[in-house]
């Protein structure tokens, strides 16, 4: 399996991901007409931040992962959030995700800029918690709160 940065060849898979992603973890359907200027945006600048796939050995994608950037002044350096996490249904449990997750803490500890990596996980994703921490990341003690403009 390889991982590798998404090219703007790669937005389609992306957008179908992300559609089936919400779908599955939140019952949300992601208009084309929104995901696709969204991603397609992330693909155009790099400050946005970088995505993420691992392919197989036949060039299929099996999974995706969005970086953002979030400046910490506390630290005076970076933290790297990991969104829209997505693995293939028929590629779960095959260390997918662990290799894209290697993958970003790697670039994050090589780029010198970098004071952590942050995720969000909905609540009763048990099996994703249950990944993230035997991947070493642990419950921080923040809760999040948001005002969403945009939920339908």
């Amino acid at each position: 399996m390889q991982i590798v940065s998404a090219q703007k060849g790669d937005a389609e898979f992306i957008i179908a991901f992300n559609q089936k992603m919400a779908l599955e973890t939140e019952n949300r359907r992601l208009p084309d007409d929104v995901i696709g200027p969204g991603v397609h945006a992330m693909l155009d600048d790099p400050q946005k931040g970088l995505y993420l796939l691992a392919k197989n050995e036949n060039g299929e994608i099996l999974g995706q992962l969005m970086v953002t950037f979030e400046w910490s002044d506390w630290r005076n350096a970076t933290f790297w959030w990991i969104q829209s996490v997505y693995v293939a249904p028929e590629a779960r449990r095959q260390g997918v995700y662990r290799l894209l997750h290697e993958r970003v803490r790697t670039m994050a500890q090589e780029s010198q800029k970098a004071c952590g990596i942050r995720l969000y996980v909905e609540k009763e994703n048990r099996g994703a918690q249950k990944t993230y921490e035997d991947l070493g990341m642990h419950h921080s003690h923040y809760f999040m709160y948001e005002e969403d403009w945009w939920a339908n």
